[in-house]
C-alpha cells in the first residue's frame, strides 16, 4: 500500500515571484507556471486557497480546472467565496448578481465565464462518496498586513471566506478530507475553525483539515481539540446525523473493525501532521499552513516537505500518510 500524498497550497492567485519574493509579471501563457507547480507536488489530495476563477489579473484562466489537469485529478470542487474582481487596498468589487456561496466543478468548465470568482479548491484521485461546501462571512474590519509588492503595512479589509469537505474512500476504508482558508482577524479565525469541527461532526473519521488557517504553533489544534470536547460535553447539543448516502455504507452489525481505526488509543486527539514554516515562499519563518488530523496515528505519516516553486508568497505543505 503506497502512502497519500496530502498536500495545502495558498495560490496567491497564481502568481509569479521572482527569488527575493517580488511579484513578476504573468508569462503569455498565464496558467504555465502554476500547472508545472501543481505537477510537481504530485498529490493525490491537494486543497488549495486563493484560487482565480476567470479574473483579468491571472490570465482569464479557470485555475481548479488549471490544477486538476496538471495532477490528473478524478474530482474536484472549487468554493467561490465571492464573485466580482480585486480592487487595490479596497479588496473586492463584488457582483451583487450572486451575493454568496457558488460551487462548480469539473461539469462547469468553461462556464459562467462573466462571473469571475475567488476563493477555496480541493481536488483528488480517489473516490468520493460525498461533498458538502460552506462560506464564512468576513470580520467586520480589517487589519494592517505586508502584502507582496508594497513597502510596509497596508490596511486590508477581511473578505468572505470558504471551505469544502468531501468524504473519500481510502485503502483503508472511508475519511473525511476539509479544504479551507480562514480570516486574518484574531479570534475571528479560531471561531471559523471550530465551527470547521462541528460541521463535519456527522462524517466518518479520520479527519484531515488542511489550508492556510493564518494561526501558528499549537493553537490550531487546540482549537480543534476544544471544539471536539464540547461536543462530546454531557448536555451538549445532539450530534448531527448522517449524510443518508453515507449510513447506507456503514458497517453492519458484527462487522469486523478495521485496524488502525478510531478508537485505538494512539490515534485520540488532534495534531500536526508537518511542523515547518511556509510563509513568505523566498524566506520561510513561519507557518500559516497546516495539515491537522485526528484518527491518523503518527507512525502514518512520512515524508514531509515544503518545496520552493515557482509562484505564490506560500509555499505549498506536503504530508505523505498512509491511510
Amino acid at each position: 500500500m503506497s502512502p497519500l500524498r496530502i498536500a495545502t497550497f495558498n495560490l496567491l492567485h497564481g502568481q509569479p515571484l521572482a527569488a527575493d519574493g517580488s511579484p513578476l509579471p504573468y508569462p503569455e501563457q498565464a496558467a504555465e507556471p502554476l500547472h508545472e507547480a501543481i505537477a510537481a507536488l504530485d498529490a493525490d489530495v491537494l486543497a488549495l486557497q486563493e484560487v482565480d476563477r476567470y479574473q483579468q489579473r491571472s490570465g482569464l484562466s479557470d485555475q481548479s480546472a488549471v490544477a486538476a489537469r496538471a495532477m490528473g485529478a478524478a474530482d474536484w470542487r472549487f468554493a467561490a467565496a465571492l464573485h466580482g474582481r480585486p480592487a487595490p487596498v479596497a479588496g473586492w468589487l463584488r457582483d451583487p448578481a450572486v451575493p454568496g456561496l457558488r460551487v462548480y466543478g469539473p461539469q462547469d468548465v468553461d462556464t459562467a465565464t462573466e462571473l469571475p470568482s475567488y476563493g477555496t479548491t480541493l481536488l483528488t484521485r480517489l473516490p468520493v462518496r460525498h461533498w458538502r461546501a460552506r462560506r464564512f462571512a468576513p470580520a467586520p474590519f480589517g487589519l494592517p498586513l505586508r502584502v507582496a509588492g508594497r513597502r510596509g503595512l497596508t490596511p486590508v479589509p477581511d473578505e468572505p471566506r470558504a471551505a469544502l469537505a468531501a468524504v473519500l474512500e481510502g485503502d483503508r476504508g472511508p475519511f473525511t478530507v476539509v479544504a479551507t482558508h480562514l480570516s486574518f482577524v484574531p479570534g475571528w479565525n479560531m471561531a471559523q475553525l471550530a465551527g470547521i469541527r462541528r460541521w463535519i461532526a456527522d462524517l466518518p473519521r479520520p479527519y484531515l483539515v488542511l489550508g492556510d488557517f493564518n494561526l501558528v504553533g499549537p493553537v490550531p489544534r487546540t482549537v480543534l481539540g476544544g471544539a471536539t470536547a464540547l461536543d462530546r460535553a454531557p448536555g451538549t447539543r445532539h450530534r448531527p446525523r448522517e449524510p443518508r448516502a453515507l449510513r447506507r455504507q456503514r458497517p453492519l452489525p458484527g462487522a469486523r473493525r478495521r485496524p488502525g481505526r478510531e478508537g485505538s488509543p494512539q490515534l485520540r486527539g488532534w495534531h500536526d501532521l508537518a511542523r515547518t514554516p511556509t510563509y513568505p515562499s523566498h524566506r520561510p519563518a513561519v507557518q500559516f499552513d497546516h495539515v491537522l488530523a485526528v484518527g491518523v496515528p503518527r507512525t502514518a505519516v512520512g515524508t514531509v516537505t515544503a518545496p520552493r516553486v515557482g509562484v505564490s508568497d506560500h509555499r505549498p505543505l506536503l504530508v505523505e500518510v498512509e491511510l
